[in-house]
């Protein structure tokens, strides 16, 4: 966490939390939802949802290096124990934390080619492979020191080597399963609502 967020941490203790304003998609972009995005549905969108009114409500596409940055290297995971909200991801900008709508997973890896299969989150930060899941859709998920995460859509060609050569022995797992075994919340805005 930056220094500059660690002092308004401790100049504004209690700002209040921000839900539903921030999302990140399955290939590791930043999105803004303001107020119409936000009407127009959730971030995730619902099965069977007008494709229209889906990219409507992902919201702004953030192109601002400076700004992305900023989010990324503030970007964690509320785990506090015994805590309602474990598992939720966010960014602490300044004294406020803003919780993450999840497309797909709180992390997105990209692979590099063989030999080393390296992986790195969508936040820059490299790790290492724990565990491999695939879902019914033949998604390949990574779990990590630094969390769990979808394997990126332009990678899987490496992932597949690294599978095909025994590197990574992926697991069955459905997808409906995934938040609840690896502990996150895909949708902080709506634990909110449910839990407040």
């Amino acid at each position: 966490m930056d220094d500059i967020v660690k002092a308004a941490l401790a100049k504004w203790p209690n700002v209040p939390h921000c839900y539903g304003w921030l999302g990140l998609s399955a290939r590791g972009n930043w999105y803004m939802r303001d107020d119409q995005a936000q009407a127009a549905g959730p971030f995730c969108g619902a099965p069977g949802t007008d494709p229209a009114r889906q990219a409507a409500s992902k919201g702004s596409l953030l192109k601002h290096d400076k700004l992305i940055d900023f989010i990324q290297r503030n970007y964690e995971s509320d785990e506090a124990p015994g805590s309602s909200t474990k598992g939720q991801w966010y960014f602490q900008n300044g004294p406020q934390r803003v919780y993450v709508e999840l497309e797909a997973t709180p992390l997105i890896w990209r692979v590099d080619a063989a030999p080393g299969f390296a992986i790195t989150a969508h936040t820059g930060q490299p790790a290492r492979v724990q565990r491999c899941v695939v879902d019914e859709h033949g998604r390949l998920y990574l779990e990590t020191e630094l969390g769990f995460g979808l394997v990126h859509t332009l990678d899987m060609l490496q992932a597949a080597d690294a599978v095909e050569l025994g590197l990574w022995v992926p697991q069955q797992v459905m997808a409906s399963d995934l938040p609840a075994r690896f502990a996150y919340v895909r949708s902080p805005q709506q634990h909110h609502a449910e839990h407040s």
